[in-house]
């Protein structure tokens, strides 16, 4: 029986396969988890496309997935904070990714799972709902200043749309026409980028140019929305630094800390939050999990389920 699904080199989806895998050894600060559920990314395939190689160095063959909650199975040297059988959701760590059997963490990117939270939702929130956490933090929005979010249909974009909904910051964001009930459904007012009239509908909405943009997407989507672009907004991306740059724009700093965790966690058991899982694929299902989410057509967050949930 395969233990993982990853890729044997950098390329395309052509180069994913199952994997017959070792379990992973904890090292120092790190433990060993049975995986419950895989939270599915974006990140995911551009590791694959070796797009994060200068930084994330990885032997092959590699192993997808950044997201994992489980129960813990072994602890590594220095980890007190957890004991073996205890349920949890964090980042995995040295490469290992989460589209596995078992999957390492490291000790101070993995929060306690409390028992109203499901592993399907707790393994939407480390890349996820973290980066949307992360996001706003940065922005430093104020009530009743107006936030832009391209790409706000994924995993991110709906966590985001909730966080600033909450601080009193109207959202507008751009989505594929199909999403527009969806996006709206977040309390975002929703402009159909694949739609004629995108630029006029946007000026429309955003006459006084928006305060912030979150950028989702990369390529070209900052360029088609410059017109609203208010002096002095706030631009950050989370896809493609280069061509923000041309913006002003700053890359997003991630702390992916074990608190944050802990207060995305509490946010969703009082309901303030909704990870918006819409599609759990069984771990066979791999491929076509993360075919989802790379064809830019998954509505809210993809997750892994490994057959325990």
């Amino acid at each position: 029986m395969p233990t993982a699904y990853g890729f044997t080199r950098y390329g395309g989806p052509e180069v994913q396969r199952f994997l017959d895998l070792p379990r992973p050894v904890p090292g120092p600060g790190e433990l060993l988890v049975e995986v419950y559920a895989a939270g599915v990314n974006p990140v995911d395939w551009k590791v694959r496309e070796g797009m994060h190689r200068a930084f994330l160095p990885l032997e092959m063959p590699a192993v997808l997935g950044r997201e994992v909650a489980g129960v813990v199975e072994q602890l590594g040297e220095g980890v007190d904070e957890f004991a073996v059988g205890d349920p949890v959701f964090g980042t995995s760590a040295r490469g290992c990714g989460g589209y596995a059997r078992f999957a390492l963490l490291t000790a101070d990117r993995t929060a306690p799972k409390p028992a109203a939270l499901s592993f399907t939702d707790a393994a939407a929130l480390p890349v996820a709902a973290g980066t949307a956490y992360d996001a706003l933090g940065q922005l430093g929005l104020v009530a009743g200043e107006t936030l832009l979010i391209l790409g706000v249909g994924g995993g991110v974009g709906v966590a985001a749309a909730q966080f600033a909904r909450e601080a009193g910051v109207p959202v507008v964001g751009s989505a594929r026409a199909a999403k527009r009930e969806f996006v709206e459904s977040l309390g975002a007012t929703a402009i159909a980028y694949d739609s004629d009239d995108f630029d006029g509908r946007l000026a429309a909405v955003l006459p006084d140019g928006a305060d912030a943009v979150l950028d989702l997407v990369g390529g070209d989507a900052l360029h088609g929305v410059a017109g609203v672009l208010s002096p002095g907004c706030r631009v950050l991306t989370v896809a493609d630094p280069e061509t923000a740059a041309r913006f002003g724009a700053r890359p997003l700093s991630r702390k992916s800390s074990a608190k944050t965790l802990t207060e995305l966690a509490s946010r969703v058991t009082e309901g303030r939050l909704d990870p918006q899982v819409r599609g759990v694929f069984p771990f066979e299902e791999a491929e076509a999990a993360l075919r989802e989410v790379e064809s830019g057509h998954a509505w809210g967050k993809v997750v892994l389920d490994m057959g325990h949930v």
